[in-house]
């Protein structure tokens, strides 16, 4: 069984005891999250899909961490004008762990 849920403004195909990396939820650690924008569920020949999303659908999942990912860098440059710009970024996410689907 498997479903495909969006948070973050983007979509993850999950199932019952992935761990996956999505945009930080601002919840504490060991928390439990209820991911209620399910785009489609399946089980088998059973495929359930939604109108963007399902009725009643919702994926439980709990908070194992929070981080920040792999630093990104920025470089402005403007040739025969004097000028360099460097910026690194680092996005926040959060680690979550898949515990339950529900088709609804």
């Amino acid at each position: 069984m498997y479903a495909v849920i969006q948070t973050g403004g983007k979509q993850y195909r999950v199932a019952e005891g992935d761990t996956l990396k999505v945009e930080k939820i601002a919840a504490e650690a060991g928390a439990a999250v209820e991911l209620d924008k399910v785009l489609m569920v399946a089980d088998g020949e059973d495929v359930k899909v939604g109108k963007p999303y399902l009725n009643g659908g919702k994926v439980t999942a709990t908070i194992k961490s929070h981080g920040r990912g792999e630093k990104v860098k920025i470089i402005k440059f403007r040739r025969r004008k004097h000028h360099l710009k460097r910026q690194g970024h680092r996005q926040g996410f959060t680690e979550l762990e898949v515990t339950g689907i529900n088709a609804g």
